[in-house]
């Protein structure tokens, strides 16, 4: 049996109707998982659901607000009782708006924390004592972002949350570790999601989708070593490693999948291909 194989195991993942989270739980059922799929739009738990089950693999459709500690609770348990078991945990779900901090409301910051950071306490705290009570280990898998390690001008408290996110996947790789239970995190950076391009409710239309500009796209593309955006099916990989086997020795770690930003903390390609600090002074020759 492949050491990425997940035949017989369960999974559930929040924010698994579109984007990163659907491509995680995509990726986890491709390689044999059952997965329940958390979502707030029940159209999209449905598609999730749907193509899943094509695959042959069982899916539970769990509509579900994860601001909501008591819903996602419930979630957390309904998996149990149709499953029996929880071995894979992926806390996805959350959410950003652009805005400078002495603009934003409390309910703006308290929203950010709820949905980034508590739903992710909640569902730890939730499904833990399940993989502990089945004595098998697990795996838990936060979805960060680089924004959680460098500074985030206009987006302070999603950034906060996000290093928030980072520090306890730190501490619960330590506390759940006597359980094997391994704690590891992604930190994704400009991936193509359907959030991403203004189809935030509703069904996953990419016919609805903002593009941007040539030169926008040029412009990002140039901020991005490895020279475009990332698709949304490579997080899914990075979370089957972390899920599977194959990461049997890893926890505690934080895995950038952003095509190099986080490396290059501030250097761009310029327009002539050379690389810059900031589009400003010229490094080489």
């Amino acid at each position: 049996m492949s050491r990425l194989s997940l035949d017989g195991q369960v999974a559930l993942v929040t924010g698994a109707g579109g984007g990163i989270g659907r491509a995680i739980a995509l990726s986890l059922a491709q390689a044999g998982a059952n997965v329940a799929i958390v979502d707030i739009i029940p159209e999209r738990c449905d598609e999730a659901v749907g193509t899943i089950r094509a695959m042959g693999r069982q899916a539970l459709p769990l509509p579900c607000d994860v601001m909501d500690s008591d819903a996602l609770r419930a979630a957390v348990a309904e998996t149990d009782r149709r499953f029996g078991r929880i071995d894979i945990l992926v806390n996805n779900a959350g959410g950003v708006s652009a805005r400078p901090f002495l603009e934003q409301s409390e309910r703006s910051w308290r929203r950010h924390i709820d949905i980034n950071l508590v739903s992710m306490l909640t569902a730890t705290s939730a499904t833990a004592p399940i993989m502990i009570r089945e004595g098998r280990g697990g795996s838990i898998i936060n979805v960060t972002s680089i924004e959680g390690s460098r500074a985030a001008p206009n987006f302070a408290v999603y950034g906060a949350c996000k290093a928030g996110m980072i520090a306890f996947t730190r501490s619960m790789a330590l506390e759940l570790s006597e359980h094997r239970i391994r704690v590891n995190a992604i930190a994704p950076d400009h991936t193509v999601t359907p959030g991403n391009h203004g189809n935030r409710t509703g069904p996953v239309d990419p016919a609805t989708w903002k593009m941007p500009s040539s030169q926008a796209k040029d412009a990002m593309n140039r901020l991005i070593p490895l020279g475009r955006e990332g698709f949304d099916s490579e997080c899914g990989d990075a979370a089957l490693f972390l899920a599977s086997g194959m990461s049997s020795y890893v926890t505690g770690v934080v895995l950038p999948v952003d095509g190099g930003t986080w490396a290059s903390s501030g250097w761009v390609r310029g327009q002539d291909g050379r690389w810059t600090l900031n589009e400003g002074l010229s490094f080489g020759v």
